[in-house]
């Protein structure tokens, strides 16, 4: 039980407003005094705080013992009550707290989310399905409500502070999504991470392409237009909505069948200087190469087998969780696979 609830409130103030209404009434009865006085008596003698006068014969007495014992019993109710709110509110509270900040500094390669509005949301819910760690910074009391209650390990802060960024980990992040409605704030705060994480991977929100260019001078890495993009798929939707449909499908974390993935071709992981028919990706592990970035930003749509993989690479796989698995297995590096 953490606190009172509306109904346990108002179950003791109807208790009170009772035990008061019955006590007066009896009192004016059995000693025949005046509503003030008997009104008087029964609050003396619910609160434990004494008694007015003797009360005279068997009636008055019995009365007396009633109005006591309720009293005894609707004050240490609220009493209890008060106590369990005032711990869970303060005890409960600072140990959650705690916690939340151990888990926090435990993350390594985590995602910090900056701003929890609409997008912001849409992105940790991705990040969840997909089983992403993340932690959210915000300041916002919606905010920070809305990660309470789906789970998310969250920062109470923002994202221009460095000390905020410190407690979200960014150190050791992999990642930073700038997810303000504000366009202002997002460029402080990919400029204020790019300064301290020149190698962070940054990718920002903006509301038009001037606040676009300015966050890609930034420093941010993939800078994304709501708008812009909310156009393009309701076009294409329009125009090719069974394509876009499949796409979308495939890019959603939510789809438990088939997913893009993409990983980078390290030193050693034995892929370096060797072609995709020579790996022989498809019988080894179920999945396609549909697309390999060079190293030199060239992006290779439909590499062919003869395509030669370079350090830093980085390929486009399309398969089942089983076959992704595998693939990744496939490049990963072979200490790590030892």
């Amino acid at each position: 039980m953490e606190g009172f609830t509306r109904r346990e409130a108002i179950a003791i103030v109807v208790a009170i407003a009772t035990l008061l209404t019955v006590g007066t009434v009896g009192f004016m009865w059995v000693l025949g005094e005046a509503w003030h006085a008997a009104l008087y008596r029964t609050i003396v003698t619910a609160s434990l705080t004494g008694l007015d006068s003797t009360p005279r014969g068997i009636k008055a007495e019995l009365l007396t013992i009633v109005v006591v014992i309720s009293g005894v019993a609707i004050f240490g109710y609220f009493a209890a009550q008060l106590v369990d709110a005032v711990a869970h509110g303060i005890l409960g509270g600072a140990w959650r707290a705690k916690r939340r900040r151990k888990l926090i500094m435990e993350l390594r390669d985590h995602i910090i989310v900056c701003g929890y509005g609409r997008v912001g949301r849409r992105v940790a819910e991705e990040f969840r399905a997909a089983g992403v760690a993340y932690v959210v910074l915000d300041f916002g009391e919606e905010a920070l409500a809305y990660a309470e209650e789906h789970g998310d390990l969250y920062v109470n802060g923002n994202g221009a502070d460095d000390v905020d960024l410190t407690t979200a980990g960014i150190d050791r992040a992999r990642g930073l999504i700038v997810a303000s409605d504000d366009d202002a704030d997002n460029l402080y705060i990919a400029l204020s991470a790019k300064s301290r994480r020149p190698d962070l991977t940054v990718i920002a929100r903006a509301s038009s392409e001037e606040a676009e260019r300015k966050l890609r001078l930034a420093g941010a890495d993939r800078v994304v237009t709501p708008y812009t993009t909310a156009g393009r798929v309701m076009a294409n939707l329009m125009m090719k909505p069974q394509v876009t449909a499949f796409v979308n499908v495939l890019t959603s974390a939510h789809e438990p069948n088939l997913s893009f993935e993409e990983l980078e071709v390290r030193a050693n992981c034995g892929a370096v200087g060797r072609t995709i028919g020579e790996l022989d990706v498809s019988r080894q592990t179920g999945a396609y190469i549909v697309a390999v970035r060079k190293v030199e930003g060239v992006l290779e749509l439909r590499p062919s087998k003869d395509t030669v993989l370079e350090e830093h690479d980085v390929i486009v796989g399309i398969g089942s969780p089983d076959e992704i698995r595998r693939l990744e297995e496939l490049f990963a590096p072979r200490s790590a696979v030892a």
